[in-house]
């Protein structure tokens, strides 16, 4: 398993080790102690699978405040993903920062993404399919989140949105102090 940093502050991308046989294919998608040794912290307690019919699906920004904040690792079972993540920790050097990269069934690639991070993602095609293994369980009370296209963050999406819950589109502005 290669573990890569990215440029935000404790948000990993994980590559697994994929072993190819007659048969298929094998991977471990999650190791607690290879994670742990990888400064990858995370108490698994909720699995969420999400799909997704349409391409240009877009589903986010969301997260989880204190004290029902949640670390997450997303991968892409099924089809192919934007993946987003942006960094609402006040204390973080990288403070309303976001990256975003491809998951999908060919790359296999899983991102961690660490408690105080907005996440959200669209899918680039149809009939998608995408896991998410969490710290934490679901409180509504504690949920929270930010505008997919709020200017604050400049985020460049690969497609114009298709499908959007009301939900999403209509987060508050961003104002710097989630």
């Amino acid at each position: 398993m290669k573990v890569l940093d990215t440029n935000l502050e404790g948000l990993k991308v994980i590559e697994p080790d994929k072993f190819d046989d007659n048969r298929g294919y094998f991977l471990k998608s999650f190791e607690k102690k290879a994670f742990a040794e990888q400064g990858i912290i995370i108490d698994i307690t909720q699995t969420n699978h999400s799909f997704n019919k349409l391409k240009g699906t877009l589903r986010g920004m969301h997260l989880q405040v204190e004290p029902f904040a949640e670390a997450k690792l997303i991968l892409c079972e099924k089809g192919k993903i934007f993946d987003v993540a942006i960094d609402l920790r006040k204390s973080s050097a990288t403070y309303g920062k976001w990256f975003g990269l491809d998951l999908s069934e060919d790359n296999k690639k899983i991102l961690f993404i660490p408690k105080g991070f907005a996440h959200g993602f669209q899918t680039l095609v149809d009939n998608t399919e995408v896991l998410y293994f969490m710290s934490g369980e679901y409180s509504k009370e504690h949920e929270a989140g930010v505008r997919w296209n709020d200017p604050a963050f400049s985020m460049s999406w690969p497609l114009e949105p298709t499908v959007i819950a009301d939900k999403d589109r209509n987060w508050p502005a961003f104002e710097g102090n989630s």
